[in-house]
């Protein structure tokens, strides 16, 4: 693979003005299908299999046209002090908002009076009316929120407090600000690690070229493939970061070619062939976390796996590919003033012996050295640490947020809290029972469900035209993400019988979590085991992967204990602006493990393949491990600097989903860059010794030679020295 790299490298820096142009093309291309294809909705959510998909199955079957799963939103008055709302003029007002509702957007589907409803607290203070829409939260304009918001306008000048809640507030995720402050903050890292414009551009410029080619295909495809707005957030959010890091990993290495006296077409090809190779495994570490997502089951997130996944390989062959080719147009300006001088300084003594600027010893050497003299001690204080941080995660419990865990200061919060202190908890998530039979099924399902603990009120059955369905609605005592709600979901369908089903937006929560968990070990056993697979033919060992995969495993896990201390428990709450403690989100771990554990790769295959070359060439393993160290520790840390402030910029969000996985992703590249990959990976290696790098006999003959060290590269040295003192020799002769 080394060789071919090579060659392509060589190749792309030669025609540099070819193959810009192509990857300008494609970019081009790709813009025009984006806006020429028709706008896409938000991607339809389910999730087969489970019982609350049957149930919105059913009734889309039995109650056509009643919008099962559109959004809905609550409309909460309450009364000031000392009034009720069942006075004539705050009545009136009520149905002044009734009346704009139902007229203020086509996509309302119905709007229920709460007069006639009986949807009154007990002691008259609040009511609310409930909008029903005909699509989902994500589907509908901004017209259509404004005309939801700005309909109790009258009644709030009339002296009523009015809030709203429910999924119909719920908007596409904000894009933009923070991949700028990313990018921005990514440009300072990089220019402090290579005291050069020009090469803390390049990674900047390709990696905005990537996401540009990606999430314009996936915008151009998104009404084809129902693919949601979500879907070109995490292909945004992953492409920056991975083709960052990869143009960081072949500029680093070729400004080290060139620092070796190559000339620059020589540097770009060898840049390409050897860390090209690390970029290529590391690659496919990310194309196999990110397509295990389809283990999953959910169409959505197997969606947004593939779309990421696609990206990620754009980012690879713009790696190999483009960044050859600028390299050929910025020259020597890749180095800094200071490395062009001592460039320039070198060659005037080259006939001098002296030591070379790579051998200086630098902060990534001194910090491997002190490993190497201290291993045990590093090992012990490194998994002890994490060990003691990821304790939190054996109380791990798993839900989806709802209006509960928004800002306080937030419409949606306000409402959610009016309706708990009028109606109780429960009442701001209501379960829908489908039965699939006559009245006499549909009257003996309610008695049962009344007779249940945690059960607040049971409203009378409501049925379809044929009269073969019905529709009950079930208040639980406590709040949706409740586990006392999620015991009552499990004990209606224990005690029902196959022709009864739960659904609704608190049930669909709890399906959808238990989905996640139990995909979560099948995901983390497919993704690590291809990867060990992968790693062993990288490294060309057993227990170098198997060093890694535990390494990544314990940094998620800690990870998910300071999440869990932070989000769970409350600890620290109040320094990342946590307003209300709840349940972890259920996609958390398994977004956690897939992001994470690529970016991991990518530092683990950097860092480790630079030791196994310089130990294939001939270097003591100690000795290895702090070659490795002195040309792959700065680069590791600016990539891993760049991912933790891109992914911290996201704590800032009002959104408490937003803010836990930025804070989950920002804890766990930490852990894994800088104490497992740090820290814990040399103090492992240079424990084990040549141990490190033995692979069975067996192993050794069936698995493919990929030459990621770049051994025929030396090789093709040698050939060329030979051959120059071949040339040599004749020359002479002839004289």
């Amino acid at each position: 693979m080394a060789t071919f790299l090579y060659k392509l490298g060589r190749f792309a820096f030669r025609r540099r003005r070819l193959v810009a142009l192509l990857w300008v093309a494609l970019l081009a291309l790709a813009g025009v299908g984006a806006a020429s294809a028709p706008t896409a909705t938000s991607s339809s959510f389910s999730i087969p299999g489970t019982e609350a998909q049957k149930a919105f199955d059913l009734l889309e079957e039995r109650f056509p046209g009643a919008s099962a799963d559109g959004a809905t939103a609550r409309v909460v008055f309450k009364a000031p002090d000392g009034q009720k709302m069942t006075d004539p003029a705050h009545k009136a007002e009520v149905r002044k908002v009734v009346a704009e509702l139902k007229s203020g957007s086509d996509q309302v589907a119905s709007v229920v009076d709460p007069y006639q409803a009986k949807s009154v607290s007990r002691d008259g203070a609040i009511a609310y009316t409930q909008v029903s829409y005909k699509v989902s939260g994500m589907e509908l304009t901004e017209k259509d929120r404004e005309a939801l918001t700005d309909a109790g306008q009258g009644a709030k000048d009339a002296g009523l407090t009015v809030e709203i809640g429910g999924d119909a507030l719920q908007a596409a995720p904000e894009t933009g600000a923070s991949e700028i402050i990313g990018v921005a903050i990514a440009a300072v890292v990089l220019v402090i690690t290579f005291g050069s414009l020009i090469a803390a551009g390049l990674p900047l410029l390709t990696a905005v070229i990537g996401v540009g080619i990606g999430v314009s295909t996936i915008t151009a495809l998104a009404s084809v493939l129902d693919l949601g707005s979500t879907t070109a957030t995490l292909a945004t959010m992953i492409g920056l970061a991975v083709g960052i890091d990869y143009a960081l990993f072949i500029v680093s290495r070729y400004r080290a070619e060139l620092a070796e006296g190559r000339d620059h077409e020589e540097a770009a090809g060898r840049a390409t062939g050897t860390a090209g190779s690390a970029v290529v495994f590391a690659g496919l570490t990310v194309v196999i976390a990110l397509v295990g997502l389809a283990v999953v089951n959910i169409p959505m997130l197997s969606k947004m796996g593939f779309a990421a996944a696609g990206t990620v390989a754009i980012a690879v062959l713009i790696a190999l590919t483009l960044i050859p080719a600028l390299l050929g147009f910025a020259g020597r300006r890749v180095l800094g003033r200071k490395a062009r001088a001592a460039s320039r300084e070198k060659a005037g003594k080259a006939g001098e012996a002296g030591p070379a600027d790579g051998d200086k010893p630098n902060m990534g050497t001194r910090w491997a050295r002190f490993v190497l003299r201290r291993p045990v001690a590093v090992l012990l204080a490194g998994v002890v640490g994490l060990g003691v941080v990821a304790i939190p995660a054996t109380s791990l419990e798993m839900g989806l947020p709802d209006d509960g865990s928004q800002p306080t200061s937030t419409t949606q919060r306000k409402a959610y809290d009016l309706l708990s202190d009028g109606f109780g908890p429960g009442f701001n998530g209501p379960l829908l029972i489908v039965v699939d039979g006559d009245k006499a099924t549909a009257d003996g399902t309610a008695e049962d469900i009344r007779k249940l603990d945690g059960v607040a009120a049971v409203t009378p059955a409501t049925y379809n035209k044929a009269g073969d369905t019905a529709t009950i609605t079930v208040i639980p005592e406590d709040r949706p993400s409740s586990t006392e709600t999620e015991a009552l979901v499990h004990s209606i369908r224990d005690t029902s019988g196959e022709n009864v089903h739960v659904t609704g937006a608190t049930a669909m929560n709890i399906d959808f979590s238990q989905r996640m968990n139990d995909a979560l070990l099948p995901y983390l056993a497919l993704v690590v085991g291809l990867a060990f697979l992968l790693l062993m033919v990288v490294f060309r060992s057993v227990l170098v992967p198997l060093k890694a995969a535990l390494g990544f495993l314990l940094s998620v896990v800690a990870a998910l204990g300071a999440v869990v201390a932070v989000f769970q428990w409350g600890w620290l709450g109040s320094l990342f602006g946590v307003e209300q403690t709840g349940p972890i989100m259920s996609m958390m771990p398994i977004f956690m493990v897939g992001v994470v554990f690529g970016l991991a790769m990518d530092y683990e295959v950097f860092l480790v393949t630079r030791m196994r070359e310089a130990y294939v060439h001939g270097e003591r393993p100690g000795q290895a491990i702090v070659t490795g160290f002195r040309h792959g520790a700065r680069v590791v840390t600016a990539a891993a600097v760049i991912m933790i402030a891109v992914f911290a910029g996201f704590i800032g969000s009002g959104e408490q989903m937003v803010k836990m996985i930025g804070f989950g992703l920002a804890i766990a590249v930490f852990f894994d860059a800088f104490v497992v990959r740090m820290a814990i990976v040399p103090a492992v290696l240079a424990l084990l010794g040549h141990r490190a790098w033995w692979l069975p006999r067996t192993l050794d003959r069936v698995l493919p030679s990929v030459d990621v060290e770049g051994e025929r590269l030396r090789e093709l040295d040698a050939s060329g020295a030979d051959a120059d003192d071949a040339d040599e020799e004749r020359e002479l002769a002839r004289v």
